[in-house]
């Protein structure tokens, strides 16, 4: 056997040959288990190889979650088209949204470095997989972090006292990694929510009863766009002038070597994105019968939202693509849209690529902080886009004939008989904008105009006041994209995640500072990480169980 650092184990196929990547595929693919093996048996190389498992995983789950869209065909009673109908559309989306997610990675992960608190806690698991010293000073908090979430998660179901506080270890773990400057203010924009709800209520906005976020969300994703429109300016602002020196600069400067990690061909990706834009419009006009200028403009829209949700999937690890698809219904009613399956298909077309976008730019996050080839990662998110386009057609047919439930428009039951599992919240959020078609709702687009003024006004005064105390920093004049986190979710998931970030804070005052350990593998960070990914290793088991047990 070969003894020399980073050199892979006998049984292992060679890196970089087509069966190292074919290992790697089927693994992420099919069987997750396999990654910590294969990753250690690579040395520190195999930090990369494991990234490109998770990647095309990434990929697979991304896709597999559109099965809501079918199920919101069959609560509308809308006819389904064929399945591969269905699929190649879905697919067609699926590569345009890598395109777009790979455009925005310069400006997201690399200019302005967002955290992306679960692309941080894959890198550091994978480090530390991969790296002797790393693991031997983490594998105790990352270990305990694991156990803690996967108990946690377990518990939540079982033990009344955790349902009742509605604590998720994988929100109090983000907040351990985001800490309090982002942590406070998303429960602070909770709390406004609740202390705003009658007066909601006094104007139309909201029906007694109802919950904040029932309108809170659109202000919050307004309060996002409002915020973005400032910072996207400063960046081309100040991008422009760098850009035009450089060129001036480098006329006779060598190219890049290839093997860069960072490296893109930047026209080989515009012509990607242009090609599956229009194989998205053509296939969902030839092939589905949709309008191509609705098709359009939800084409358009996705290059807004795959940045505005992009940033707040790097700063609170939510992405609000319920809202954003709200939204773009909101828009494409406003431009005189008033048939449900149209507004299905059109938003189905910024659901599936803005989501896909943003977990590609949460993995570009991962592969920055463990120096990732870009290009090779690319290629495992479209195979993944391959086999989840497929999947989600499978998923929600298979599911739907498990749990029968399923099926039930839930926006039509009471309140008494609303099932206690399966709440389908994403479903029923988007039956319930598509239904409003028929029956406008304008203080929706009202509420949109309110929160972008919002978020532009406090995005404004925070880059000329530039708050450096604590408290005008998270309090007075809180980031509006932590502050919005509030608003997407429900008050304890916005507690839990201030309480998280306050927790994370003191740890990192009061824990030395190692030298021998990355700037962001801190003991808090390490610690959420693993709370994160117990947690998600418990909704998987769960998941898993409860669907053998109905099939058996």
């Amino acid at each position: 056997m070969d003894s020399r650092p980073g050199s892979p184990r006998r049984w292992l196929p060679p890196e970089g040959s087509w069966r190292y990547h074919l290992l790697l595929a089927t693994a992420g693919m099919l069987v997750l288990e396999p990654l910590a093996g294969i990753t250690a048996g690579y040395g520190a190389a195999g930090r990369h190889g494991a990234n490109y498992i998770q990647t095309g995983a990434a990929s697979v789950a991304s896709m597999g979650g559109m099965a809501v869209l079918l199920q919101a065909m069959v609560w509308m009673g809308l006819p389904a088209p064929p399945a591969w109908q269905m699929a190649l559309y879905l697919g067609c989306i699926g590569m345009f949204g890598v395109g777009v997610g790979m455009l925005c990675t310069p400006m997201l992960v690399d200019r302005m470095r967002l955290p992306f608190p679960s692309g941080l806690a894959v890198a550091n698991i994978l480090r530390a997989l991969t790296d002797p010293v790393l693991l031997r000073r983490s594998v105790r908090l990352l270990g305990g972090g694991i156990a803690t979430g996967l108990a946690a998660g377990l518990g939540a179901a079982r033990l009344p006292l955790l349902g009742a506080l509605e604590f998720s270890a994988s929100t109090f773990g983000a907040g351990l990694v985001v800490g309090a400057r982002i942590g406070i203010p998303a429960a602070i924009g909770g709390l406004i929510g609740v202390a705003l709800q009658p007066w909601f209520v006094s104007i139309g906005w909201l029906q007694p009863g109802d919950p904040p976020r029932r309108i809170m969300y659109l202000l919050a994703l307004g309060a996002i766009m409002g915020a973005a429109v400032v910072d996207l300016a400063l960046v081309f602002a100040q991008a422009l002038p760098r850009a035009r020196r450089q060129a001036a600069d480098d006329d006779d400067a060598p190219r890049p070597a290839a093997g860069d990690w960072r490296r893109i061909d930047a026209t080989r990706l515009v012509l990607w994105v242009v090609f599956w834009a229009a194989a998205t419009m053509a296939c969902g006009h030839w092939l589905l019968g949709q309008p191509v200028f609705f098709l359009a403009i939800a084409v358009a829209l996705v290059f807004v939202f795959s940045l505005v949700n992009g940033i707040s999937v790097g700063v609170s690890d939510s992405n609000p693509i319920s809202s954003a698809f709200v939204v773009t219904v909101v828009i494409l009613a406003a431009l005189g849209l008033r048939e449900a399956g149209v507004g299905l298909m059109a938003g189905a077309v910024l659901l599936v690529a803005t989501s896909v976008a943003c977990d590609m730019q949460q993995d570009r996050s991962t592969g920055r902080r463990l120096g990732t080839p870009r290009v090779v990662q690319f290629r495992y998110q479209v195979l993944g886009i391959v086999i989840g386009a497929v999947l989600a057609v499978v998923f929600a047919r298979l599911f739907m004939a498990a749990y029968p439930v399923l099926l039930q428009d839930q926006t039509l039951l009471k309140a008494g008989q609303q099932p206690a599992e399966w709440s389908s919240a994403m479903t029923y959020k988007f039956v319930g904008v598509l239904r409003s078609l028929t029956e406008p709702e304008p203080h929706q687009r009202t509420a949109i105009g309110v929160g972008i003024a919002f978020g532009l006004v406090l995005a404004l005064l925070r880059k000329w006041l530039r708050p450096r105390s604590f408290v005008l920093d998270a309090v007075v004049l809180p980031s509006p994209y932590a502050l919005s986190f509030g608003g997407f979710v429900n008050l304890p998931s916005a507690l839990w995640l201030g309480a998280g970030g306050v927790a994370g804070t003191l740890w990192a005052s009061r824990a030395p500072r190692r030298r021998d350990v990355p700037e962001d593998m801190s003991s808090a960070s390490l610690f959420g990480g693993g709370l994160i990914a117990g947690d998600a290793l418990a909704a998987v088991g769960i998941g898993v169980a409860s669907l053998l047990a109905v099939l058996t």
